[in-house]
């Protein structure tokens, strides 16, 4: 294995690490603001993946570009619907009439 390969393996392994304990330690306060910004982060990967996917450089980078499209943006839509459903909790009721 070429050794550029071990080393992003290495990078992207910890930064699933990192990643996952700093969600784990969120307050639950700001668990919405935090889904928000991931679902717009996930909006950006789904850009990248088209733009990958489009390219045509090999069959390879079309199929695991259409796939990270698909699981982007599923994650992003999950995401818009978690986020409203928890504001949605947060709501007090019908607002009074003035």
């Amino acid at each position: 294995m070429p050794s550029g390969f071990l080393s992003n393996l290495y990078v992207f392994i910890l930064a699933g690490f990192v990643g996952f304990e700093l969600i784990k330690r969120v307050s639950p306060l700001l668990h919405t603001p935090l889904m928000s910004l991931t679902n717009a982060l996930d909006a950006i990967v789904v850009v990248a993946a088209i733009i990958i996917a489009g390219r045509h450089e090999t069959r390879l980078s079309v199929i695991l570009g259409l796939i990270a499209v698909a699981a982007s943006f599923s994650n992003m839509v999950g995401g818009f619907f978690i986020t409203d459903r928890m504001l949605r909790m947060f709501k007090t009721g019908k607002a009074k009439k003035s």
